[in-house]
C-alpha cells in the first residue's frame, strides 16, 4: 500500500532524499520532472487539453523529527526537534537513527524529581536518546552529531477506516499527488513535492517562484481535536467530516472568492467538505501566495488527530475526499 510505504520512509526537513527517490520511482512514464537546488521535486503532467491558467498542486515531503546535537560522557545523545513537536508525545518513545540504530528517548525518572519537577513535563532539551552505549567513545561509534532521529512507529489500520502512523503529515498529500499524476488529466498541471515545510515553509517559496503558477492547491494534513472532552469549535475539524478547506491560518488569509468556489464545488459534486473552526497553524500556502507577483492559493487538508506524533490518526475516506476535490479544483482553475 503506497500510503504505508510513504509514511514508513524516514525524512525530516532537509533529509527528504529517500522520500523523493520513492516518489520518483512511482511517477508514470508520461510525467516529466526535475529536482531543484533545494531538493524540491517539480513534475509536469500533460492533460487532454492545454490549460488556460497554470495550476500547481503541491504537498511537502518532510516530517517532524529530531537531530543529534551532543553526545554526553556517559553515551547519551542530546537532541533538538526538527519541526514543532509537543513534549507530551516524546518522553519514553522508541526512535531510530538515520543509520538504522535503535534507541529510546528518556530523562530523569519520576522518583528522582525534586519539588514541582514531578508536576511538569521535561523539556526536549532535558531529554536524551539512550542507544545502549556506556560511554561517549562507544556512542561515537554508533551515532554522529548532526544525525537525524525519527519516531519508530508502525503503520496500523483499525476501526472503520482509521489509519495510525507517523508522518501522515504530509505523506497523505504526497500519495494523493502521485495518484493524480498517475491518472488521466483533463488539463495540463504542475505537481510539486516540497522540502522543509516543517521548519518554516522554506522549500515552497523558491519552487513556486520557479513554476510561476496562476493558482496553487496545497494538499496538507491539519489538526483535528474531535475527541472526548473537547467541545464545539475547539474540535477544529472532524475525522470522517471530509476535506478541510481553510479560510485563514497563521500564515495566510485565503482569497474569499476562491474559498467560496472551493466549498461550492465540493458540495455540487457530493464531496464531503468542512472548514477549520479555529485560526491556527500554517502551511506552504504562506510562502506560495506571496511568491512572484502573487498566487491565488487554496489549501485542502486531511483532518488528522495527534498530528506531529508517532501515532497520528487519519481516516481513509477523508483522504479520498481530498483527492477528489483536488482533481476538481485542478480542472476548474485550469480552464
Amino acid at each position: 500500500m503506497m500510503l504505508k510505504e510513504l509514511c514508513l520512509i524516514n525524512g525530516t526537513s532537509g533529509r527528504e532524499e529517500k522520500v523523493r527517490e520513492y516518489i520518483i520511482s512511482k511517477l508514470p512514464a508520461d510525467c516529466e520532472y526535475r529536482v531543484d537546488s533545494l531538493g524540491n521535486l517539480i513534475c509536469g503532467k500533460k492533460g487532454k487539453n492545454r490549460a488556460g491558467s497554470k495550476v500547481m498542486l503541491c504537498a511537502h515531503m518532510d516530517e517532524v523529527g529530531f537531530i543529534v546535537t551532543y553526545i554526553t560522557d556517559d553515551g547519551m545523545l542530546k537532541i533538538s526537534p526538527v519541526g514543532g513537536i509537543d513534549e507530551r508525545v516524546v518522553f519514553g518513545r522508541s526512535v531510530v537513527l538515520e543509520n538504522g540504530k535503535k534507541g529510546v528517548i528518556g530523562g530523569k525518572a519520576i522518583h528522582q524529581t525534586v519539588g514541582d519537577e514531578a508536576e511538569k513535563l521535561p523539556k526536549i532539551s532535558d531529554m536524551y536518546v539512550d542507544i545502549g552505549a556506556s560511554s561517549k567513545k562507544e556512542a561515537e561509534t554508533l551515532a554522529n552529531i548532526g544525525e537525524s532521529v525519527y519516531f519508530d512507529s508502525d503503520y496500523i489500520e483499525f476501526g472503520d477506516g482509521f489509519i495510525k502512523s507517523k508522518a501522515i503529515d504530509d505523506r497523505a498529500g504526497c500519495k494523493i499527488l502521485i495518484d493524480l499524476l498517475s491518472s488521466r488529466a483533463e488539463y495540463d498541471f504542475t505537481a510539486c513535492f516540497f522540502v522543509q515545510e516543517e521548519i518554516g515553509t522554506r522549500g515552497s517559496g523558491p519552487a513556486a517562484f520557479s513554476v510561476a503558477p496562476d493558482y496553487a492547491v496545497v494538499l496538507e494534513s491539519t489538526t483535528a481535536s474531535d475527541i472526548s472532552g473537547v467541545e464545539g469549535n475547539k474540535k477544529v475539524c472532524l475525522l470522517g467530516g471530509g476535506a478541510v478547506v481553510s479560510y485563514m491560518d497563521r500564515g495566510t488569509v485565503y482569497d474569499a472568492e476562491l474559498y467560496r468556489r472551493t466549498m461550492s464545488l465540493a458540495k455540487e459534486h457530493g464531496i464531503k467538505v468542512q472548514t477549520k473552526t479555529v485560526v491556527a497553524g500554517g502551511n506552504d500556502a504562506a510562502a506560495i501566495h506571496k511568491s512572484g507577483a502573487g498566487v491565488k492559493t487554496v489549501t485542502v487538508s486531511v483532518p488528522t488527530r495527534y498530528i506531529h506524533s508517532p501515532s497520528s490518526v487519519a481516516k481513509a475516506e477523508d483522504i479520498e475526499s481530498v483527492k477528489k476535490l483536488a482533481s476538481l479544483l485542478c480542472g476548474e482553475f485550469a480552464k
